[in-house]
């Protein structure tokens, strides 16, 4: 079987049902009963989704390695959008952009982890290379718990030109470096904005950083030295929030 658009856990499963993504298979354990998996075979029967019975050792076979507790289920791929898209959806925004972009970030739980916290942030896309980055697997969409099917996600050949493109529509283009001596909080994010984030314990490449307009970092007075990816980018982006909601 293909596991590559598999979700699984109750809670996934569930974002899932409740959410716009698109089950299209759904199994459960015959041994679970529950009250837990009542509200997931209640939405799969409201939306004619077959909800099947199967044993433990299927499930066992079918994903040897995953926490699935009983519950299963196959999402319809997510169309992965390209750049020349990414322009399309910018010509519809009628407020200023607000784009998460992600240089090389190769954990399918940190881009999850990115993806919920860009779409709870009100970002209108997110843009990954091509190359060496994680793309929208399985663990990516469980992680993100129902925002992958939600908000747009571009991967681009190549990241310097799509920058390029993207400050000739008056997009300002804001990375995040530790060694800058700009703060995050002395930085105006308010406008059409793009954030970038570095990959693990990486950063930003050089002619990624090359092609941003202004370089922040996040003051850290403790004694550790960095942060995981996907909680310095919420920090990043809920700092953008704060600066522009009306009245700031």
């Amino acid at each position: 079987m293909d596991t590559s658009n598999l979700i699984y856990g109750i809670h996934a499963v569930l974002a899932a049902l409740e959410g716009d993504a698109k089950v299209t298979e759904l199994w459960i354990e015959q041994s679970r009963k529950d009250k837990r998996v009542e509200p997931i075979v209640k939405l799969a029967k409201q939306k004619n989704i077959e909800c099947k019975r199967v044993s433990s050792q299927w499930l066992k076979e079918t994903l040897p390695d995953a926490r699935h507790q009983g519950v299963v289920a196959t999402l319809a791929s997510i169309a992965v959008k390209s750049e020349t898209e990414l322009h399309r959806l910018l010509d519809k925004q009628e407020v200023a952009p607000f784009i998460l972009i992600l240089d090389g970030v190769t954990d399918p739980h940190n881009l999850g982890a990115c993806i919920r916290t860009a779409e709870a942030a009100g970002v209108h896309a997110i843009v990954v290379p091509k190359d060496k980055s994680c793309g929208m697997t399985a663990t990516v969409r469980k992680v993100a718990s129902g925002a992958a099917e939600i908000l747009p996600f571009v991967q681009v050949t190549n990241l310097s030109r799509c920058l390029k493109a993207l400050q000739e529509r008056g997009i300002w283009i804001i990375g995040t470096d530790l060694a800058t001596e700009t703060s995050l909080y002395q930085q105006d994010l308010k406008g059409p904005l793009a954030i970038v984030m570095g990959a693990e314990a990486k950063g930003l490449r050089r002619l990624t950083r090359e092609n941003c307009d202004s370089l922040v970092k996040l003051p850290m007075p403790g004694t550790v030295e960095s942060l995981n990816v996907s909680v310095a980018t919420g920090v990043v982006l809920f700092e953008a929030v704060r600066q522009r909601l009306p009245g700031e």
